[in-house]
């Protein structure tokens, strides 16, 4: 049976595989692989085929339509009439909406990310028999795996 857990590249995982050898796992039936992490920062704009959920143009729509109606309720009273000032009204409150987005993207989810901080370094593969499956499982989870899973 194989145990699949990750962990945060720390001492716990040293801790972790000493354990196991300790309870019976042999040195050769535990690989740990190191992940590569992601460094490239995410882009902002979705594709056909790939999107992440974050839209940009959801606020741009919106504030642009209430711009537009307010551009076009005015431009009764101005010189270039209601057409041409709620067009403009909708340009600029596409481009205020896009921005503010763009600003909460970049600055402020940013922050979160870097915040957030646990991220998976290490995966740990166990082959052990069933016997010891329980005890495997509970010695992961008490060196703080970030998550475990079995198959048979």
């Amino acid at each position: 049976m194989q145990i699949f857990s990750t962990f945060e590249h720390s001492s716990y995982l040293e801790l972790a595989i000493t354990s196991l050898e300790k309870a019976g796992v042999k040195k050769q039936e535990i690989l740990a692989v190191p992940l590569m992490n992601r460094t490239e920062e995410r882009r902002l704009f979705d594709t056909l085929h790939r999107a992440d959920g974050i839209s940009l143009f959801d606020k741009g729509a919106a504030i642009g339509t209430a711009f537009s109606v307010i551009g076009a309720g005015v431009g009764f009273t101005l010189k270039w009439g209601p057409i041409y000032w709620g067009l403009i009204g909708a340009a600029v409150g596409f481009m205020v909406g896009f921005m503010i987005d763009y600003f909460i993207y970049k600055v402020v989810y940013k922050r979160k990310r870097v915040l957030k901080g646990k991220k998976s370094e290490v995966v740990l593969v166990v082959e052990c028999p069933k016997e010891l499956v329980e005890r495997v499982e509970e010695l992961l989870w008490d060196h703080l795996a970030l998550g475990v899973a079995k198959v048979e």
